[in-house]
């Protein structure tokens, strides 16, 4: 691969970006988040490894995809029906890395969508090695006054449940002593978030349980951990915030920025690899120098 160095984002004006609804779609974005790190030279961290990727269309997810792939594994990314065309665009990523991409479209939401996951993936490789529980949406209300049930159960039903169901069903096949499952949190479950208060409370939930799990299955020697973004440029930004609450996103880190997708995934492959062989029930914080207050 070429070499270089990871692209700041000083370049992005979150204001200008146009605006689009949920789930938000990449290749619409006027300002496309960077997620191929030419400047990341794989040395076969995964050779061989399967990998299962929620959410992994856009953004973090396919950013993630991509250096899997480059590190020498096969990826699956599952994705909602009308992410399809990010989702293309992923795979063919993915096997430009010279790995295949199993495309698995479907709602998180539904259970047996979640169980059809792990099915599909060990019939198409027969192995799972790495869960990344990482779909996620996100919608802001100023006041809880303003946030229905309705909306409540959605974003639980988004961010959180379906770790429960899909990791339930991966551990039946992930390796003892070799299987890990990453998720996929937030800087604001520790810093809160006041206009997103469904999202924060998803996001604590990730990282209490990644930590109760990771004790669970500590004896097999499979690890859990997390990864906790600050503001990263997804099309999940540009799709759940209006334009005037972006004027000044991503400026308040020490780094004066946010960043894009390619400065994340780098996390994941260290928690997925054997780098990472005694960290277990650990958040790895990439956020810009962000306080936790």
């Amino acid at each position: 691969m070429s070499t270089g160095t990871p692209t700041e984002a000083k370049d992005i004006k979150p204001q200008a970006e146009k605006e689009q609804s949920l789930p938000g779609l990449q290749k619409e974005m006027q300002q496309q988040p960077k997620y191929k790190a030419s400047w990341y030279k794989g040395s076969d961290k995964l050779k061989d490894r399967v990998a299962l990727i929620t959410g992994g269309d856009s953004g973090i997810g396919r950013a993630v995809a991509v250096l899997f792939a480059r590190e020498g594994a096969h990826v699956a990314i599952n994705f909602l029906p009308s992410e399809k065309e990010d989702a293309e665009q992923t795979k063919k990523d993915v096997e430009a890395e010279g790995r295949s991409c199993l495309l698995l479209p479907g709602d998180l939401r539904d259970p047996a969508l979640c169980a059809d996951l792990v099915k599909g993936v060990m019939k198409a490789y027969n192995r799972l090695d790495i869960l990344v529980n990482n779909a996620g949406t996100q919608l802001t209300k100023e006041s809880i006054q303003e946030l229905s049930d309705e909306q409540v159960r959605n974003t639980f039903a988004t961010n959180i449940l379906p770790m429960f169901t899909v990791s339930r069903e991966a551990l039946k096949h992930l390796p003892k002593n070799e299987g890990c499952i990453i998720n996929t949190t937030s800087v604001v479950a520790f810093s809160g978030k006041a206009n997103l208060l469904d999202y924060t409370a998803t996001k604590g939930a990730i990282v209490s349980f990644t930590r109760a799990l990771a004790g669970q299955l500590a004896k097999d020697g499979i690890r859990v951990n997390a990864v906790a973004p600050g503001p990263i440029w997804t099309p999940l930004i540009p799709a759940s915030f209006e334009k005037h609450q972006l004027e000044n996103w991503g400026k308040g880190t020490p780094l004066g920025r946010a960043g894009h997708p390619e400065e994340v995934s780098p996390a994941y492959v260290f928690l997925a690899s054997k780098d990472s062989s005694f960290v277990t029930g650990q958040i790895l914080h990439v956020n810009g120098g962000q306080e936790f207050v």
